[in-house]
């Protein structure tokens, strides 16, 4: 479980980089995208992040066509030293060249030049944390995780990690590094919130079992979440937020949710987007969350969510009202349970006594 601040700094899985529980996203550094907020904005929140207590940023190669990098670039060389108080993580895999098939995609030769563009759009020497953004289905693991390994003897990049890949995958790059000598992966990032806990049956046990820190991204399911929006409140139709009317995720499901938010904030004394950010800060295996904030309110009312306190039976409650149904084998291994244990207590876990055993030894062949 987290501290209360942004300032309760965690180490990155089992690597000794320490980084605040809430990490600034920095997709919306630059307006390319029709979604985020010019230079002079963006250096207002990462100011403000900063003077918070923050230290890690994580943007990407393709963010704003590369301009997310060029402004955390711009803001960083500014001050002495200023660069290497901060944890900056970018992402390669993203293609910014079209009808270039080596333009993007995990083969060394794209994944060296991909770096080599960040590190000049970043106009520093090294990136803290690199992520393989997503998974390319055509390129072996070896030759991404070799050449993931030689940017890191070469000193460019410090950490690694893997960004939306399936939990397979993740395991087969882990292995293949550990059985290699190479770097191994430090880090986790998927899509992870009270409107995503599909994670929850294989990539989190998994992060967990391989100590890999879990950097979850759309912690408000890309705004759902906020408060903003329920029953009565749609989102506008003139585009002027992420969410759209017509989004699968604005369902009675949702809103039977975000009552329940709005019902445990107000308890608390916090705002509907707090209580979300925190119940997945609570999330065994969770290291930092990322958040992302075009305006300096939305900034300061996620940070708020370090202070929150939630009870047990507000994750309870929370829990059950986003369950989601979990692929096999899960339900089944819950099932084999008194199977396995037969009655006893195993670190924690309680079991019934199984309903086929044998109830005396001449009943047991």
């Amino acid at each position: 479980m987290h501290g209360h601040t942004l300032t309760d700094f965690v180490t990155l899985g089992r690597s000794g980089l320490r980084v605040s529980p809430l990490c600034l996203g920095a997709m919306t550094f630059g307006t390319e995208w029709g979604i985020g907020v010019g230079p002079e904005e963006s250096f207002g929140v990462l100011d403000a992040y900063l003077a918070a207590g923050g230290n890690f940023i994580d943007t990407a190669n393709i963010y704003t066509k590369g301009h997310s990098e060029k402004i955390l670039g711009d803001y960083f060389t500014k001050g002495a030293g200023k660069r290497h108080r901060v944890v900056i993580a970018t992402k390669f895999m993203g293609n910014l060249w079209p009808n270039d098939p080596n333009g993007g995609g995990a083969s060394r030769k794209a994944i060296l030049h991909a770096v080599e563009d960040s590190l000049r759009r970043l106009q520093t020497d090294h990136i803290d944390l690199l992520w393989a953004h997503f998974w390319d289905r055509h390129t072996p693991v070896e030759e991404m995780m070799s050449a993931m390994d030689f940017l890191v003897k070469q000193g460019k990049v410090r950490y690694l990690g893997l960004s939306d890949h399936p939990a397979w995958v993740v395991t087969k790059c882990q292995y293949t590094a550990l059985m290699r000598g190479w770097e191994p992966l430090c880090a986790l990032q998927i899509e992870y919130s009270l409107l995503q806990r599909t994670v929850e049956s294989d990539l989190m046990t998994m992060a967990r079992d391989l100590g890999l820190g879990v950097t979850p991204w759309s912690p408000l399911r890309g705004g759902v979440l906020s408060g903003k929006f329920d029953r009565n409140t749609p989102p506008p139709a003139d585009g002027s937020t992420r969410v759209k009317k017509e989004s699968n995720y604005l369902n009675e499901r949702s809103y039977a949710l975000i009552d329940l938010l709005r019902e445990i904030a107000a308890v608390h004394g916090c705002t509907v987007a707090q209580v979300a950010l925190r119940w997945l800060l609570d999330q065994q295996g969770v290291s930092s969350v990322i958040i992302g904030a075009r305006h300096l309110n939305q900034l300061h009312d996620n940070l708020g969510s370090c202070a929150v306190k939630l009870t047990a039976d507000d994750h309870r409650r929370l829990d059950e009202a986003s369950k989601v149904e979990r692929p096999f084998p899960w339900d089944f291994l819950d099932f084999v349970r008194s199977g396995i244990q037969n009655g006893t207590t195993i670190n924690g876990v309680k079991s019934e006594l199984w309903h086929l055993t044998p109830k005396s030894d001449t009943e047991r062949f």
